[in-house]
């Protein structure tokens, strides 16, 4: 048996790989990275989105205070801290028909004069 016509290589850095016969990669850390490699543009997207939401869930927490079930802030407060409209992780409609648009357990029903009225989601 040669060397040369058995030798394989690692599909992540291209380093000689020894071992089984089936094996692909020269350890644990080139097998994760050529992985992650692979699902980093389908999961892109995602990530951006569950970004999206933890920083509206974080905006909307720091303006409700733990003291407060309830308060009343101007939608433009809401965009100076980087708020996002676009998303949210589901919707509350009340018997008055106030949608309220939630970023898990924070949420917020739009009011006239363009101001929210930012709410906690009781357990």
């Amino acid at each position: 048996m040669t060397t040369t016509e058995n030798q394989r290589f690692c599909q992540y850095c291209q380093k000689s790989v020894k071992g089984r016969t089936d094996k692909k990669f020269c350890n644990d850390n080139c097998r994760n990275q050529f992985n992650n490699q692979l699902k980093a543009g389908q999961y892109n997207l995602v990530r951006k989105i569950n970004h999206a939401l933890l920083k509206n869930r974080r905006v909307l927490e720091t303006l409700l205070p733990d003291e407060h079930e309830i308060t009343k802030v101007s939608r433009e407060q809401l965009l100076e801290r980087g708020f996002n409209f676009r998303y949210c992780t589901h919707i509350y409609v009340n018997r008055n028909a106030g949608v309220y648009y939630y970023c898990y357990d924070y949420g917020y029903l739009s009011l006239q004069n363009d101001c929210c009225l930012l709410v906690k989601a009781k357990d």
